[in-house]
């Protein structure tokens, strides 16, 4: 069976750690970015299978990253994950198939990845 690939794009280092080690344990290939590079240049390097996007990074908005990803990529599983419960309004946040707020508990976010995946 073909291991699935899951791209995290977060700035926080601990954050990334966290979910690459959780991803694996389940049993996914997992590629991870601090947001800094392009995101369609990550989609098409990486071929991910779903894209765990983190809404403030730095100084780049995850919810642009978010409608770059979708012009070209309408089929995309993207799971917005944040600590800020306030851009679930956002109408940005409604290309996103899944919003979940950051949590030391993963496990709501781990069931998103398996349900979208």
């Amino acid at each position: 069976m073909d291991r699935k690939k899951v791209l995290v794009i977060d700035d926080e280092e601990h954050v990334r750690m966290l979910y690459d080690a959780e991803l694996r344990a389940q049993g996914y290939d997992v590629a991870v970015s601090d947001g800094s590079e392009d995101p369609l240049e990550l989609v098409r390097r990486n071929a991910p299978d779903l894209i765990i996007l983190d809404i403030k990074l730095g100084s780049i908005s995850g919810l642009d990253l978010l409608q770059s990803i979708r012009q070209k990529h309408l089929d995309l599983p993207v799971i917005l994950c944040t600590a800020y419960d306030s851009f679930r309004c956002d109408l940005k946040s409604i290309a996103a198939d899944a919003y979940v707020v950051k949590s030391y508990d993963s496990t709501e976010l781990m069931n998103k990845v398996k349900e979208l995946i």
